[in-house]
């Protein structure tokens, strides 16, 4: 624990009653999850069974997981439950839902199999089918948000439309023996509200609950976690409300807020110290951050120095600004003598990286997407890329092209047929010039794309 900041340690010597560890960005916080979770088990002798710890993803639960386990050192560690909220109500349906009336091997189904089910009950009564999506979603918005189907309502015509199709919805599910989605969150805070032995046993289970990302919390979460703490309220929510970002799907940032009100005894602290940014761009964070509301306020800092200047680029569009960051790199890169491995371009949306993409082609740049899928190494760009190249060189040989291998054309123009294509582009674009030509191309990759989706 030497390793920790005097806050940090505060916040994990903290052991009972509730606690709200605001933690600005770059502060540490997954460190304090962990390292609390290690304090209860190895100094506090609190049994792993006891302690559940949840954030909202698959994959910051496994390295939370394999953090734990690593600080350890050996410690039996059986027991501990360290998941998303979507897995822990899983966990807690698995175990009791014949309470509930369903049978122990229900189905989780998918979103598409729901529309499906919402569409069909809407046809029945004579909705409108047409807006199955949109009354789906409201749905799912009334279980994100807590509401059981006889406490949905709603003042607009398509929020009526979701409340008088939800219960229906709902007994259409149970009839199936299944469950969606929201339910994992939904349907373990009506068993643990309704079901005194299995709110007495969860209760018991889990002693002390340890919560993640709180800001991203929606109103289902918040009571979840409410029914299983109990009188204990040995709760440790670790949030930031100038890190909420996900209100547009159900979060609700002002959970953080409604603590201070549920608990008097609300123990607050502060992780003000950034490890990753030096002074200036804590001193603009900072500056934009004051703009918001607050109920607890804080300020970054940081002991990396000042730091390089901040540079305000004024762009046209987002190719201007791909070809301006790019631009940049390639003068700095002179300047320095670097390599190329030392550059990295951050974005928030896997959608943005397209122009860049183009732009460091441009550059002849080499680089490597990380997280996702090229733009051009989609299945209908590359075919349209192959069409493209065989539309320039007619001789080009489709075995060695950059073909697909999950659309139909490049199987079905193989030999001669691909032969009869090369003199159709090639007619084409000597009667009518390239630009018709690339027309046709645009035709023939979206034709496959279209028979895909079908038959799917």
């Amino acid at each position: 624990m030497a390793e920790l900041n005097p806050p940090q340690q505060e916040a994990v010597k903290h052991i009972h009653g509730p606690l709200l560890v605001l933690a600005g960005a770059g502060s540490g916080k997954t460190r304090v999850i962990t390292q609390k979770i290690v304090h209860l088990i190895r100094e506090q002798q609190i049994a792993p069974r006891h302690i559940c710890a949840v954030t909202f993803t698959n994959k910051a639960a496994r390295e939370m997981k394999n953090r734990v386990a690593e600080a350890l050192q050996g410690h039996n560690s059986r027991g501990l439950m360290v998941s998303t909220f979507h897995h822990l109500g899983l966990q807690i349906l698995r175990k009791d839902i014949e309470r509930l009336g369903y049978r122990g091997n229900f189905s989780v189904i998918d979103p598409g199999d729901s529309l499906g089910m919402v569409r069909n009950l809407l046809r029945e009564a004579n909705g409108p089918s047409d807006l199955a999506e949109a009354i789906q979603a409201r749905i799912s918005r009334f279980k994100n948000d807590g509401f059981f189907p006889e406490e949905a309502h709603a003042d607009d015509r398509l929020g009526q439309e979701a409340a008088n199709i939800y219960a229906p919805y709902q007994r259409s599910l149970s009839a199936c023996n299944a469950v969606d989605l929201d339910d994992l969150i939904l349907l373990p805070t009506r068993l643990l509200q309704d079901n005194e032995e299995a709110r007495h046993d969860w209760q018991d289970r889990i002693r002390y609950l340890l919560v993640d990302e709180y800001q991203d919390s929606n109103g289902a979460q918040y009571r979840l976690v409410q029914t299983l703490l109990g009188t204990r309220h040995n709760l440790t929510a670790v949030g930031d409300d100038d890190q909420s970002i996900y209100s547009w799907r159900g979060a609700a940032a002002d959970n953080l807020h409604r603590l201070a009100q549920d608990f008097p005894n609300l123990k607050v602290v502060k992780l003000e110290q950034n490890y990753r940014s030096t002074g200036r761009i804590l001193q603009a964070a900072n500056a934009v951050i004051a703009q918001n509301p607050h109920l607890f306020e804080k300020r970054l800092w940081s002991t990396l120095g000042d730091g390089h200047s901040i540079r305000a680029l004024r762009c046209a569009n987002e190719v201007d600004e791909a070809e301006q960051v790019v631009n940049a790199i390639l003068r700095d890169r002179f300047q320095r003598q670097g390599e190329y491995r030392d550059y990295a371009i951050l974005y928030r949306s896997n959608h943005q990286a397209r122009p860049f993409e183009a732009a460091l082609r441009n550059a002849r740049i080499p680089y490597q997407i990380s997280g996702g899928l090229s733009f051009f190494e989609r299945s209908e760009i590359k075919d349209f890329l192959s069409y493209l190249r065989l539309l320039v060189n007619p001789d080009d040989d489709p075995e060695s092209s950059n073909w697909s291998r999950t659309t139909a054309p490049p199987a079905a123009f193989s030999r001669p047929p691909m032969r009869s294509l090369r003199k159709i582009l090639t007619s084409l674009k000597n009667a009518c010039g390239a630009r018709w030509a690339m027309v046709t191309v645009s035709a023939l990759c979206a034709a496959p794309m279209r028979l895909t989706r079908r038959s799917k």
